[in-house]
């Protein structure tokens, strides 16, 4: 009998593979508290200094593996893991704990893993908080080596379904260089090393099924649907034959897709669409460029300032603007300022001597934090101004609630620019300000805002995410994060108006912009721009291309007149909008 599981698909490229159950256990006992004698605390260093550098020898083998056509990001995720062996952070504070309170090996490195979890579960941003798998994958390389185990390339991986607790970024590489089906692990979001590498490496995988490595067995055939979330264990025939139909289906899809790369992103009617990149590292340009993005909508900046006891430089700022400014070869790119909070700028919970928020997602953070901490945000308002002068560049600013703090960034802002006039450098001066609409509070006066900024932004993840009172990361409540409440789309649809009657432009840079189920009904509500995942692009100008505005706009307007008495807005939205 054909066994169903229903977990969350990352959505990638290649949404479906079938293969045989390669259950894959890491060996390692629970850790328990052990101290050891005065004279055995020198073997014990000696002993975890040794797991540790077989750990680094066999990420640095990996490394070396990765082929040379491969995207930065994904060999970046090896080299952060080194890093992370290096840092005193992980391996002298363990062995402060051996030398000092005479604990084992295994018990001084879970004692600093639980130290190092808690600062990041007290971080607010859902990205940031799922980079706690960082130093889950490498203290628990680490502890596999302690326990006698010795890393192995697992042979004979090609074609099957890897199923596993969790997977590290040097297994899930290691693994798609030995030709693997798919990813199957109990633990993840779609924010996690495994989901980012998966969409990077075009592997189906689906994440979050709990007791997957006991539901199902070696060797069994499983069938991922990386984009429903669904496994299925011990298909039928008749099941076979419809999953390879989708195969074949969507190779061919992508193949002509990748065919389209060159036509307008332009409706049926005739009505221009911008499609807009996000990025995070200068080396997602390479994307950005082969998927003719019409500009980049959002560059994260967060990763200059992450993993570091202080604060990036100015001209170190500047490097890396620049790099990207020159990169994208004359189309536009948005810079978006600190969106941290005051935990993550040093690393350290107790280095940054604040003692953690109650609820951090509603504290010091993004340019509540800049405001506070002018010498953190000037040096990057410098740097964003000075790159200017190199290409076309916008700067925005998140996490705007009111109009006074916008006033006071504003302020900055003119000040800055008249620092570098007085030093003879050279900005843009008239480079456009806009801010991300990302608090139910800056939705509803957004057009308060729009009459002082030059262009919007809605940033959906967190307009949600705040709406609806959804983390969206825990699994109790995220089934209730939902796109297309009344109250989302109305807070959505309030933006677009207010941009629209200011006559500045007006884009969307959350994940919903890069959903193409949900292209249709943004176009109707007035949305031209919108800015996703550079694998995002091809597919959402492929929707545009087939779409009539008009017919788009009658039909929002009757999906809006209907939510007010409608109960279930997703079978309205379907009805409506779903062209099958």
């Amino acid at each position: 009998m054909t066994l169903s599981c229903q977990g969350i698909g990352i959505n990638t490229s290649r949404e479906v593979a079938i293969g045989e159950a390669y259950l894959l256990n890491h060996g390692v006992a629970e850790i328990s508290m052990r101290e050891i004698s005065e004279d055995q605390i020198q073997g014990e260093i000696e002993r975890f200094q040794d797991a540790v550098k077989t750990t680094t020898n066999h990420l640095r083998e990996v490394r070396d593996q990765i082929p040379g056509d491969t995207a930065l990001d994904i060999s970046e995720f090896i080299d952060t893991h080194l890093l992370m062996l290096e840092d005193v952070a992980i391996s002298q504070a363990a062995i402060g704990l051996i030398r000092e309170n005479r604990y084992s090996a295994e018990w001084a490195l879970q004692v600093r893993r639980d130290e190092l979890v808690r600062v990041f579960d007290e971080m607010d941003d859902p990205y940031l908080r799922t980079r706690k798998d960082d130093v889950d994958h490498v203290v628990g390389q680490i502890q596999f080596v302690l326990a006698g185990g010795q890393p192995t390339n697992h042979d004979n991986l090609k074609g099957r379904v890897i199923v596993a607790r969790d997977l590290t970024p040097a297994e899930t590489i290691m693994m798609k260089n030995q030709g693997v089906a798919a990813f199957v692990t109990e633990f993840g979001g779609p924010l996690s090393h495994t989901a980012i590498l998966a969409r990077s490496l075009g592997i189906p995988a689906v994440v979050g099924i709990h007791q997957a490595t006991t539901l199902f067995r070696q060797g069994e055939t499983l069938v991922v649907d990386g984009a429903q979330g669904v496994v299925l264990a011990d298909p039928t025939e008749r099941i076979l034959y419809h999953y390879r139909e989708r195969i074949t289906a969507r190779q061919k899809r992508e193949a002509d897709l990748r065919r389209q790369v060159d036509l307008p992103t332009m409706t049926m009617d005739g009505f221009h669409i911008y499609l807009h990149a996000n990025i995070e590292l200068p080396e997602d340009i390479e994307i950005t460029l082969e998927n003719r993005a019409d500009g980049v909508g959002l560059f994260r900046t967060e990763f200059l300032y992450m993993n570091r006891p202080d604060p990036p430089s100015e001209e170190e700022q500047l490097e890396v603007y620049l790099a990207a400014v020159k990169g994208l070869k004359g189309i536009p790119i948005t810079i978006r300022t600190l969106d941290l909070g005051v935990d993550k700028t040093t690393g350290s919970m107790s280095d940054s001597g604040c003692m953690p928020a109650v609820n951090p997602a509603l504290g010091l953070r993004a340019i509540r934090l800049c405001l506070k901490e002018p010498e953190l945000f000037l040096p990057q308002l410098r740097a964003i101004l000075r790159a200017s002068a190199e290409g076309p560049v916008r700067l925005m600013i998140p996490m705007l609630s009111g109009l006074q703090e916008l006033q006071q960034v504003l302020n900055l802002i003119e000040r800055t620019k008249s620092e570098l006039s007085r030093q003879h450098l050279q900005y843009d001066h008239l480079i456009p300000i806009g801010g991300m609409i990302e608090i139910p509070a800056a939705a509803i006066a957004a057009k308060a805002f729009a009459k002082q900024l030059d262009f919007l932004s809605i940033g959906t993840n967190d307009l949600i995410q705040y709406t609806l009172a959804v983390d969206r990361m825990d699994e109790e409540v995220n089934f209730l994060f939902e796109p297309l409440h009344p109250a989302v789309l109305y807070l959505i649809q309030n933006t677009i108006n207010a941009a629209d009657q200011a006559g500045i432009p007006v884009s969307m840079c959350g994940e919903m912009a890069g959903d193409p189920r949900y292209t249709r009904l943004l176009i109707g509500m007035g949305l031209r721009e919108m800015s996703m995942h550079p694998s995002a692009l091809l597919e959402t100008r492929e929707v545009i291309r087939h779409c009539h505005l008009t017919d788009l706009q009658v039909r929002t307007e009757t999906y809006f007149r209907q939510l007010e008495s409608h109960t279930d807005s997703n079978a309205l939205f379907e009805e409506l909008f779903n062209p099958h």
